[in-house]
């Protein structure tokens, strides 16, 4: 298994370095064999070419694009088109493209701004191993309101 990591230079917070953890992490729990490669570029809009090459320059199973996003509106406006690239290149590729982006929206304090960048890296990069083990296995957790970056939702129980 390959997985690909595609990370920016605009992030404050060494996103890869959660996503390489996780990376070995699995390796020794599990067992498994996994290969990574990582492409890093300037920012976020950067991030769909780079996941085209990591699929077809370098054979990637699967990839997780991490980036920060500023708080003003026009980064706002790059992440969301940042996205539409990604979400064309999945497509194409027929592969899964986990995007890790984090929001300086989403809080002003510094300590979560690391802590939900680096779960969400991290968390992704599991995602990523276990579409590539096959469609199923994360079925179990379907329904069951888990995040990434934050503390899981939880089910709505009737």
């Amino acid at each position: 298994m390959k997985i690909g990591i595609a990370d920016t230079m605009f992030a404050r917070v060494n996103m890869a370095e959660a996503a390489l953890k996780a990376v070995e992490q699995e390796k020794k729990s599990k067992g498994l064999e996994i290969q990574v490669e990582r492409y890093t570029v300037p920012g976020f809009k950067d991030l769909p070419v780079a996941c085209k090459r990591l699929f077809e320059d370098f054979n990637c199973d699967a990839v997780v694009a991490l980036g920060w996003c500023g708080a003003e509106k026009i980064d706002e406006q790059c992440a969301h088109e940042a996205n539409l690239g990604l979400m064309s290149v999945q497509i194409e590729a027929k592969k899964h493209i986990l995007t890790a982006f984090f929001h300086e929206t989403e809080t002003n304090e510094l300590e979560k701004q690391k802590k939900i960048a680096w779960n969400r890296a991290f968390d992704h990069a599991l995602n990523a191993i276990a579409l590539v083990k096959g469609k199923e296995e994360l079925s179990q957790n379907a329904g069951q309101g888990v995040r990434q970056g934050y503390e899981n939702a939880g089910e709505i129980e009737a």
